[in-house]
């Protein structure tokens, strides 16, 4: 492929594709944290930018390097999807349910299930390197940056309606923010199994 607005625009569009698991997960992040500082929805957002800048680019030099081993990787990516953010969203629900009618403070996103959920939703994109395999390093590096900061600007909108939703919801929010990961985690599954 040629450098083009064409590039740009089917970029965008995996941009898009690819962050909606990390846009879902980021409203349930919100949901979460109704009080959730500006520079804090900027990391969460930077981290799931980050995830799914970088999968692209090691599935791409796992095409150019390592096939083999990467399509046999490949059978095991719902798998890991499925545990990484079942663990996420079954503690987040056993927590909201455990403290329902409590008006303590919820505890906030931590840096390792920040980590966990990165790789969760961003695992799907290794598969993206596939896809620009074609393209030489300097398009697939740029491929997986316009990626990211599509990203990076839909899970701040994630972030967004997910605080004031969280807001609304009150105690509620952490329950719902649990279902909502475990919905993700099995959509992945089972679209990636079957």
């Amino acid at each position: 492929m040629e450098w083009s607005i064409m590039f740009v625009f089917n970029s965008v569009l995996l941009g898009v594709g690819l962050a909606m698991d990390a846009f879902s997960v980021s409203m349930a992040n919100g949901l979460n944290e109704p009080t959730m500082k500006k520079g804090k929805m900027c990391g969460i957002a930077g981290v799931f930018a980050g995830f799914q800048f970088a999968m692209p680019v090691i599935g791409w030099i796992c095409v150019h390097t390592i096939l083999q081993y990467f399509t046999a990787f490949g059978k095991f990516i719902p798998w890991i999807a499925l545990i990484l953010l079942a663990y996420i969203g079954g503690k987040m629900l056993y927590e909201g349910i455990r403290n329902k009618d409590s008006d303590e403070e919820k505890p906030s996103l931590g840096i390792g299930a920040l980590l966990i959920q990165g790789i969760a939703t961003s695992i799907d994109a290794l598969s993206v390197g596939f896809t620009i395999a074609g393209y030489g390093w300097l398009m697939a590096f740029a491929a997986a940056l316009i990626i990211a900061v599509v990203t990076f600007v839909i899970c701040m909108a994630g972030l967004m309606i997910g605080k004031k939703f969280g807001t609304k919801l009150s105690n509620k929010a952490q329950i719902l923010g649990g279902v909502i990961l475990i919905a993700i985690e099995l959509e992945i599954f089972i679209t990636g199994v079957f």
